[in-house]
């Protein structure tokens, strides 16, 4: 006797951009829920006036649908952009181990790629980027802070990347520091 299939978890990821980040969130959020989906990680930052909302959101292949259908109209009822792309689960990576990577410096054009070809090269995962400019107060240079959430592949001898890594900052000039990733505490 056949076994019964167990029904694939689905994701829509939507990436939406717009001038009122309540609105973009809430209008999406709300279309989330209605379309009976459940939204299962969003991040939402604003980029001078506009902001850019991604949102996955997971439910059966009728309310991903319903939720892929209803974003157009939506979108030009609140004068926002939206794409939508369907996804699958990440692939688990129990071996895997999570890192920041912390850097500071004078302002470059070159940093961030050279940062991600650097973690390319030793095989390294890219979870998540957040990287700010400003002006500094005292010499009113622009500066650069970016943080990049990294996972290093199993069997990866930690010391050694690390050292390969502020190396590497050295020879750019960069402020940096690579750590183990630990949660943030209410």
């Amino acid at each position: 006797m056949p076994t019964p299939s167990v029904p694939r978890e689905q994701f829509l990821v939507i990436s939406a951009l717009g001038k009122s980040p309540m609105e973009l969130a809430n209008v999406l959020c709300r279309a989330s829920n209605e379309s009976r989906c459940a939204v299962v990680t969003t991040r939402l930052t604003r980029h001078g006036e506009y902001s850019a909302l991604v949102l996955e959101v997971t439910g059966s292949w009728d309310a991903l649908a319903r939720m892929e259908a209803a974003l157009p109209a939506l979108s030009k009822k609140h004068g926002f952009t939206a794409n939508v792309v369907r996804s699958e689960p990440l692939e688990s990576r129990p071996n895997a181990l999570p890192y920041v990577a912390y850097v500071s410096a004078a302002y470059r054009p070159d940093i961030l790629n050279e940062l991600c070809q650097f973690f390319i090269d030793h095989r390294v995962e890219l979870e998540s980027l957040t990287c700010d400019t400003y002006q500094a107060p005292q010499t009113g240079g622009t500066m650069l802070n970016a943080t990049l959430t990294v996972t290093l592949p199993a069997g990866t001898q930690i010391s050694w990347l690390r050292d390969q890594f502020l190396d590497f900052a050295d020879a750019m000039n960069l402020d940096a520091l690579i750590e183990p990733w630990r949660p943030q505490n209410p």
